[in-house]
C-alpha cells in the first residue's frame, strides 16, 4: 500500500532539508499529519515568519534580524580582530565555544572551480574593504581542499594587511565548523599560527 500522495509530496519536501534522511522524513511527515491542525498551522506560520524576518547582515553577513548585527554593533568586540568564516552558520559555532571576541567576516563560499566558484564569486572584496585597523585576519575555513585551497589564496592576497593565521588543525579533516564541539573550537582558535610572515 502507498501512502497517500499528499504525505509523499511533504515527505520529499522534509527530506530535502539538511540532516533529515527519507526514513526521519517519512516520520516527521506521518506526525505532522496526524498532528493538531491548530499545531501544524502554528509550524507552518513559524517557519514562514522567520523567513520573512531573517537576512543577512550588510557588514559581516551574519544571519540577524537587524544590520547591522549585534556582532558588529557592540563595542566590546575587538575591532582588531578578524575571524573569516565560510557561512553564517559558522559564526554560531564559534560564538558557542565562547573563545572569540573579535569580529566576523562570512565569505559565503570557498573557491571550487569544479563548481564554477571563483575568488570574484565570494565577499573578498568586501573583507579586503573592512581591513582598516584590524591587525590580524583569522582564517576559519573547514579543512577539505576547497577550504584549504581559499585559505591559501586568501593568505597570498591578503599578505602586508596584517597577520594571517588559520585555525589550528584539530577540527575534523574534511568536516565544517559546525561539526566540532566547543572545546576543539576553543583550541585551534587559541593554537592558530600566521599562514605567511
Amino acid at each position: 500500500m502507498r501512502l497517500p500522495e499528499p504525505i509523499t509530496a511533504l515527505t520529499e519536501a522534509l527530506s530535502r532539508l539538511p540532516g533529515i534522511g527519507p526514513r526521519s522524513a517519512e516520520r516527521l511527515a506521518l506526525h505532522l499529519v496526524q498532528s493538531d491542525a491548530d499545531s501544524v498551522r502554528q509550524l507552518a506560520q513559524t517557519l514562514v515568519q522567520a523567513r520573512e524576518k531573517i537576512r543577512t547582515c550588510a557588514v559581516c553577513g551574519a544571519l540577524t534580524e537587524a544590520s547591522p548585527c549585534a556582532i558588529c554593533s557592540d563595542p566590546r568586540r575587538d575591532a582588531a580582530l578578524l575571524c573569516v568564516v565560510e557561512r553564517p552558520l559558522d559564526i554560531f559555532a564559534l560564538e558557542k565555544a565562547g573563545s572569540f571576541k573579535g569580529r566576523y567576516h562570512v565569505l559565503g563560499g570557498k573557491i571550487s572551480p569544479l563548481n564554477g566558484v571563483e575568488p570574484e564569486d565570494l565577499r573578498i572584496g568586501e573583507l579586503e574593504g573592512r581591513l582598516a585597523g584590524v591587525s590580524e585576519i583569522i582564517i576559519a575555513l573547514s579543512t577539505d581542499v576547497e577550504g584549504d585551497a581559499t585559505t591559501f589564496y586568501l593568505a597570498r592576497r591578503l599578505a602586508g594587511k596584517g597577520k594571517v593565521s588559520r585555525l589550528a588543525h584539530g577540527l575534523p579533516a574534511g568536516s565544517g565548523l559546525e561539526f566540532a564541539d566547543e572545546i576543539t573550537l576553543s583550541r585551534a582558535l587559541e593554537g592558530r599560527r600566521e599562514l605567511l610572515p
